[in-house]
């Protein structure tokens, strides 16, 4: 029988949740957005939202609510999917108990007949997240298969009539896209081992009346599952229910013995608008993902040797890269890829982590103290999940990599294939040959990429993955981590509680990052997002941008130069070095602050900024020929109303929009204006030809 239902609230700075908890029966959540004001009537807030039955339902309309379930008629997708000799198991889950401990919420379900026990954990943290934890347990019964567990089933408040998604493919990551919550729902999985450039793991849903937004995410690195089911068959209430769970290759659980399962978390964030959703989940990220964030020192810029040297490696020319690069004001020199074993192209000897003679005859170690001696550390590039069928390694252990048991075919993907981290022995090695190095050489940062994409799929693979670098992070806690995928392939809140970067992308030219960093920081704060300035022409779009432009768009991320230094001009390295050292200045803002996405009626103007303790730091960029020569004024965004800002638009100024700047003297010296002003009116800046940007300071004037 079930009781009586019980309402409750969770409570966070600008946030309420309400749940209705029925004990013996479901439990729901009926309100999600702005904090309520104390004393709020509950039973009376669900009554007013609540509907009569109609024709076409069942006696008693089901409520999916926090576990959806089949058993009462409702048509989506179960929370939980269950088989026994590849027959659906349907479950009876029934809520057994629920407390409110320490500001969270914890509820337990329980079904008898399956000793089915499922665990929930709704909890409200820095920047207002909603975090969900569950678990679910189960006794003995060697027939039982858990294929998917939901970590996330949320009943979506009527009024978000908008999903805003993201799609891309290599070199052309995070493409937003939006359509209605319609009766066709939304679908999005990634069967690669990993959340893939389509990023189905990150959703916004948005309520296009008032721009309120409600921002989604399943923070794991494996294969993810996320749909949007609507009520098409008016069985339920009407609401549409979004689900968030790992996909079945890295879920799937037998209950052998008595087992508990924990799916991977999922946060939610709702905002009035999106530059407030962003600054939600960048108080997330510092807070409680990013390791250890409070004691990072300042980002340093990188020079990546790939694009100035690819595989032509020497002692002599990286030598010289590196001295090239100190005289630009760069504090870390990474050494990419081919630094090991054979590899002399790439179709070989991945997972022979030894350095290789012919390339380094007297090891790492005199590079690495002239690195030093030029005033940077240093940074080695690494892809310890994978192994070439052309290594010592892969010779010694052919069953180490993913295969299908008895088949003799390995299928490769860029000449590579994946080791199967499942296996105790694989990670042993790993550890082994990583932490051998970091000891055996004074390395500060290892730039670890993922360049394949794992099939045939293996449970335990993300574990494994994790355990390893749980393990190389405990043995050596002062050594940064960036995680690279091809890029963008594998971004998520699991890989970033690990690591202190993510490379976006491998597309650095200018004119796509203005798209990508503006999607992944909707997410993720600029100081884990590798921002680098790219050679000219661009190797992936074949563009040719003006080092001005490349460096005022690099400068709004974590900075680097993945370009030659000796194939630049005069005039490109000064003004390279240039906007480096104002980077230096102003890094503690971009990465401290508050981001704010600043519109404007051109589409293809690009505008953002970021606001910390009275000063502030803006970008605006122009890719396009506008169809007006005055370009709108630019209106700013974060400041006080009240407040008087001095604006200064700092030099190097774009070489051919700076002769369209009136009274340049002013803007050097400074223009002082009300925080209404500048974000009424704004401010005109020279946006006519493409390929213009344009820095912008605020100070905050003593009152």
């Amino acid at each position: 029988m079930s009781g009586s239902r019980e309402f409750v609230r969770l409570d966070g700075g600008a946030v309420t949740l309400v749940f209705a908890l029925e004990t013996g029966g479901a439990a729901d959540c009926v309100y999600l957005g702005a904090r309520l004001p104390d004393g709020e009537d509950l039973a009376a807030l669900a009554a007013a939202t609540a509907r009569g039955r109609h024709e076409s339902q069942p006696d008693v309309p089901p409520v999916p609510g926090l576990l959806p379930e089949r058993k009462a008629g409702w048509s989506g997708t179960p929370a939980l999917e269950l088989r026994r000799s590849g027959i659906p198991v349907e479950t009876d889950l029934r809520l057994a108990f629920w407390r409110l401990k320490r500001g969270s919420l914890e509820l337990i379900w329980r079904d008898p007949a399956l000793a089915l026990e499922v665990e929930q954990c709704w909890g409200i943290g820095g920047g207002d997240i909603v975090c969900v934890n569950s678990a679910v347990s189960h006794a003995a019964d060697a027939g039982l298969i858990l294929e998917r567990t939901s970590s996330l089933a949320l009943p979506v408040p009527a009024r978000f009539t908008e999903v805003i998604g993201f799609s891309g493919r290599w070199a052309g990551e995070m493409h937003e896209t939006r359509r209605a919550v319609a009766p066709d729902g939304f679908a999005r999985r990634s069967a690669i081992g990993k959340p893939g450039f389509a990023d189905g793991n990150w959703l916004i849903l948005e309520d296009p009346a008032t721009g309120e937004v409600l921002g989604a995410h399943l923070a794991w690195s494996g294969d993810h599952d996320t749909r949007i089911e609507c009520d098409t068959q008016g069985l339920g209430d009407g609401r549409a229910i979004l689900q968030m769970s790992a996909a079945a290759a890295d879920g799937e659980t037998a209950f052998g013995s008595p087992t508990q399962h924990w799916p991977p978390p999922a946060i939610l964030a709702i905002a009035p608008d999106r530059s407030a959703l962003a600054q939600a989940f960048h108080a997330h990220a510092r807070t409680d993902v990013l390791p250890e964030r409070a004691t990072w020192g300042p980002r340093k810029v990188h020079l990546n040797s790939w694009e100035a040297l690819g595989f032509n490696l020497s002692e002599e020319a990286l030598t010289r890269l590196a001295e090239d690069a100190a005289s630009l004001g760069i504090e870390r020199f990474v050494l990419d890829d081919g630094w090991f074993g054979g590899r002399r192209d790439d179709r070989t000897s991945l997972g022979d982590w030894f350095v290789s003679p012919q390339v380094f005859p007297n090891g790492l170690g005199p590079l690495i103290d002239r690195v030093h001696q030029l005033g940077m550390d240093f940074g080695l590039w690494v892809e310890p999940e994978m192994v070439s069928p052309d290594s010592d390694l892969y010779r010694q252990h052919t069953d180490w990599c993913l295969h299908v048991d008895g088949a003799t075919e390995r299928p490769t993907m860029r000449g590579q294939l994946a080791l199967d981290l499942s296996l105790a022995e694989v990670r042993e090695y790993l550890t082994e040959r990583l932490d051998a190095l970091l000891r055996e050489n004074a390395i500060a940062y290892l730039k670890w990429d993922h360049n394949r994409d794992l099939f045939p799929s293996r449970p335990g693979q993300t574990e494994g993955f994790y355990a390893l670098l749980d393990a190389l992070r405990a043995a050596h806690p002062k050594v940064e981590i960036e995680s690279c995928s091809s890029g963008g392939g594998r971004i998520d809140f699991g890989v970033l509680s690990r690591c202190h970067r993510v490379w976006p992308s491998d597309n650095n030219d200018a004119i796509e990052r203005l798209r990508i960093i503006p999607a992944w920081s909707q997410f993720l704060p600029l100081e884990v997002l590798g921002s680098h300035v790219g050679p000219s022409p661009n190797p992936i779009t074949g563009r040719r941008l003006a080092m001005d432009f490349r460096a005022k768009v690099a400068m709004f991320g974590h900075m680097g130069v993945e370009a030659d230094p000796a194939r630049m001009t005069d005039k490109e390295r000064a003004t390279l070095a240039a906007h480096i050292a104002l980077y230096k200045q102003w890094r503690g803002v971009l990465h401290s602050g508050a981001l704010w996405r600043l519109a404007h009626p051109d589409p293809n103007v690009t505008g953002m900024m970021v606001t910390h303790m009275g000063r502030a730091l803006a970008l605006v960029a122009q890719t396009a020929f506008s169809p007006v020569f005055d370009a709108a004024p630019v209106r700013l965004a974060g400041l006080e109303p009240d407040a008087r800002y001095r604006v200064t638009l700092p030099e190097p100024w774009p070489p051919r929009a700076r002769h369209y700047l009136a009274a340049p003297d002013q803007w050097r010296e400074g223009l002082v204006l009300s925080g209404t002003a500048l974000m009424t009116q704004g401010l005109a800046l020279p946006l006519t030809h493409p390929e213009t940007a344009w820095l912008v300071v605020l100070e905050r004037l003593p009152q």
